[in-house]
């Protein structure tokens, strides 16, 4: 299976798919990990939505520029990325 498939801590999977499926206007249960968020019809303010979402519901500062997404550190790539980003945050956070 591909990494960023693989999650460590499943309710933080769970969150941060229904932050993105409720994004996308579509039930988590629609939303895979190897789903990309443009393919969900998330379009650049839906992904700066996400992160806010992301930031408010774990306690962290998601190290995304919207300005220039393609210099960020955090992979917006697929759910998956995003679901293994969201982990190294919270576990940074913990630390």
């Amino acid at each position: 299976m591909e990494q960023d498939v693989m999650t460590q801590d499943p309710a933080i999977a769970a969150k941060v798919i229904e932050i993105i499926a409720e994004q996308a206007m579509r039930a988590p249960s629609e939303v895979t990990a190897e789903d990309r968020l443009e393919d969900l019809g998330i379009d650049s303010l839906g992904v700066v939505e996400c992160i806010f979402q992301i930031e408010e519901n774990f306690d962290v500062q998601v190290p995304f520029n919207a300005n220039n997404p393609e210099e960020s550190t955090f992979d917006i790539s697929t759910v998956g990325s995003v679901i293994a980003e969201v982990e190294k945050l919270v576990a940074e956070r913990r630390a």
